[in-house]
């Protein structure tokens, strides 16, 4: 990993920018996998098997550990660097008492800025083409891409896009799901769409009938901005 001590962030570049181009090992493993492999061994377990073991894929393949203290290294110096200058927030000195949304959203900033929680916000709202919109968003990854300023100022929208964790439009029933640097998506057959968190592993149910799980709360955002707003936090501890 490269030093850390100026304001740019830095430039990966081997294994470290191999493994940050993937979410999970699993999806590292998928990548080294062909087609003509699926079509004889017909079995995804049994391909990824293969490829960490060696028989299949390009070039010499990194062991789940390795894999894993890479993802722990980068995710160590990217806190550091948040957490050694803090921005201002984009929240600051701004009157949100009259935006439910928005209120909750500031309380939680500083918070989501420094990794001690990971809030994940579900939207449900029509665009402006009169489709409605649902999905789910990684309120970090929204605040480090966005000019969240302008969000807290009423002057733009949160309004998922294909982007976020997931998307889906009702109208055209288009839909995607993509996991984040903090979240990875899981899709269940009957528990719908999971989440886990990267640093801890934690799942977090976004099912309203059921436990959003360990260490996480659900919050109903009662709003006018919004036809539906729910808040889930969760409360990021490091994996033993």
């Amino acid at each position: 990993m490269e030093d850390v001590s100026d304001d740019k962030p830095p430039v990966l570049t081997g294994l470290d920018a191999i493994v940050n181009s993937f979410a999970t090992y699993e999806d590292y493993l998928d990548n080294q996998v062909t087609p003509v492999d699926m079509y004889y061994l017909e079995n995804e377990q049994m391909a990824r098997q293969l490829v960490e073991l060696g028989y299949r894929g390009e070039g010499e393949i990194l062991r789940r550990e390795e894999f894993d203290a890479r993802k722990e290294a980068m995710y160590v110096v990217s806190r550091s660097r948040a957490n050694k200058k803090p921005k201002k927030l984009a929240s600051a000195g701004k009157d949100l008492s009259k935006t439910p949304l928005l209120k909750a959203l500031a309380q939680r900033e500083e918070a989501v800025r420094t990794g001690k929680l990971a809030t994940i916000i579900y939207v449900r709202d029509f665009n402006k083409k009169g489709h409605e919109i649902s999905g789910y968003v990684d309120y970090a990854q929204r605040l480090r891409r966005t000019d969240f300023e302008a969000v807290f100022d009423g002057k733009k929208n949160i309004m998922p896009t294909v982007n976020d964790l997931s998307y889906f439009n009702w109208e055209t029933m288009n839909s995607k799901v993509t996991s984040s640097e903090n979240w990875i998506v899981l899709t269940d057959d009957e528990r719908g769409v999971l989440f886990k968190h990267a640093r801890d592993g934690k799942i977090v149910d976004v099912d309203p009938e059921a436990k959003p799980g360990d260490n996480t709360a659900r919050f109903d955002i009662k709003t006018d901005e919004y036809h539906h707003v729910v808040l889930y936090d969760h409360i990021t501890r490091r994996r033993k």
